[in-house]
């Protein structure tokens, strides 16, 4: 067994920077918290060995700040940094100017990186390792010319309207746009490519086919340096709002993965996920996403390089610290026989957000007087129940960051304990006087689309309209 990092700065903030701490403490590492300004009060901030200041406020000044995180790693003699996700986490500008400093990036390597730095990429190796993406083009279209929306008409009439465009570089919903005619074409090329060059400097857009009443599934991956690779099961990810996650689950509830039908449907996902991360010689925790139509016809979609924030959801299922294995591979040791692992019950998370869902999910920033979590504990971390926050009492939800004031995790050994135990602990929660979506997550839990197991990616949209 090798020696593990004696020092590990976690390039992050909220939940995730105090989640990498606590496995850290466990293990006997010291950590190393950055924060902004706005932060300089944060739980994360208190809860590490050191803490560095990076800057004013907004993301660009602070945690996304290269510079101002180099100069902190070298200040604190930090042998290691941890990206968390989001910011930096899959920037592999960032990896290499660390790797270049004989310093560990807790993480895929930088080539990886570069392999899944945009959908597009994704898709190619997708395609070579021969793991089916939805169909669309395997190329950017090129919109300013004549022939190169004809192109893009000639294969939305191929694949079937309605097609979506996205942008090259898109995520959380910005640059996409669904064009059910041929009339619509030209349009949504021209404003998802401006959105794409707004949002992430990159004007590319490409088409796929548009999956109607889809199912968002994705599958924890886990590699290391020695050839093992290992699928950790599946997480359903299907309620969404803004084409963003509230809600995950494992296993997932969805009809097609039951019986000995589904069990084999469950085992190519699984197959059709690692020949994606073999083929470039990935290392670490990563997610394979992929998007199912009604019937269970299942398509890639990307790779998420790095921790996601639903992790909890596979460790509670398989018992497995994800960060812990995280350390461990970047430290070059191989993993366990993770293949003798078996998802045992079922595990729920709900984001809870400072948002109003009853306004379009709009956030709402706000100071958090009273903060008490199920039982009136703090972050809970039991067999059943975890909750993980980057608040307490006292806290302020800023414009500046992600709204996101805590995961609330459950586990039964079924579904229906699994929504009971979620149930019990949301309706024990109180956060005020910031306004948030608990009523809405306790609904939706009550609802009978999710209790059924019935539910895609546009269930969320129609709840909050219900009222």
């Amino acid at each position: 067994m090798s020696v593990l990092f004696d020092k590990v700065l976690i390039a992050n903030r909220g939940e995730i920077a105090r989640r990498v701490i606590r496995t850290c403490r466990r293990l006997g590492i010291r950590t190393v918290a950055v924060y902004s300004e706005a932060d300089a009060s944060a739980p994360h901030v208190h809860e590490a060995d050191e803490a560095v200041l990076l800057g004013p406020p907004p993301p660009k000044d602070s945690y996304l700040n290269r510079e101002a995180l180099l100069e902190a790693i070298e200040k604190t003699g930090a042998r290691a940094v941890h990206p968390g996700y989001g910011f930096l986490s899959e920037n592999s500008i960032f990896a290499r100017r660390v790797a270049e400093r004989g310093v560990t990036f807790i993480g895929p390597s930088p080539d990886v990186l570069d392999a899944f730095g945009d959908k597009m990429k994704a898709r190619h190796v997708a395609l070579k390792a021969g793991t089916r993406p939805v169909p669309g083009t395997d190329e950017p279209i090129a919109i300013d010319t004549p022939e190169g929306v004809e192109a893009a008409k000639l294969v939305a009439a191929k694949v079937g309207y309605p097609v979506i465009v996205k942008a090259v570089g898109g995520g959380g919903g910005i640059g996409m746009q669904i064009v059910r005619e041929e009339a619509g074409m030209e349009r949504a090329l021209k404003s998802c490519s401006d959105r794409g060059k707004a949002s992430f400097a990159d004007a590319r857009v490409y088409l796929e086919r548009y999956v109607s009443e889809p199912r968002h599934i994705e599958v924890q991956v886990f590699c290391d340096a020695h050839g093992n690779a290992y699928a950790l099961g599946e997480r359903e990810c299907s309620m969404q709002r803004r084409h963003q996650k509230i809600l995950e689950e494992s296993p997932s509830p969805a009809s097609f993965f039951q019986g000995e039908a589904g069990e084999k449907r469950r085992a190519d996902l699984f197959e059709a996920a690692l020949r994606v991360v073999k083929s470039v010689g990935y290392v670490g925790a990563g997610t394979c996403e992929f998007i199912a139509d009604a019937s269970g016809d299942l398509f890639f979609l990307e790779v998420n390089a790095r921790l996601q924030v639903e992790h909890p959801v596979t460790e509670m299922v398989t018992g497995l610290d994800l960060v812990e294995l995280q350390l461990r591979v970047a430290a070059g040791e191989a993993l366990p026989d993770l293949s003798r692992i078996r998802p045992e019950g079922h595990a729920i998370e709900v984001r809870v957000y400072a948002e109003d869902p009853k306004k379009g999910f709009i956030p709402k920033p706000g100071a958090i007087d009273e903060l008490v979590w199920a039982g009136g504990a703090g972050d809970a971390q039991t067999r059943t129940l975890r909750i993980e926050s980057g608040v307490s009492a006292g806290s302020k939800v800023t414009p500046f960051y992600d709204p996101m004031v805590a995961k609330v995790v459950a586990w039964g050994k079924d579904r229906d304990a699994s929504i009971a135990e979620l149930g019990r602990a949301l309706a024990s929660t109180t956060i005020a006087p910031c306004v948030t979506n608990l009523g809405f997550l306790q609904s939706a839990l009550e609802s009978p689309e999710f209790r059924s197991g019935r539910y895609d990616t546009s269930f969320a949209e129609i709840l909050a309209k219900r009222g």
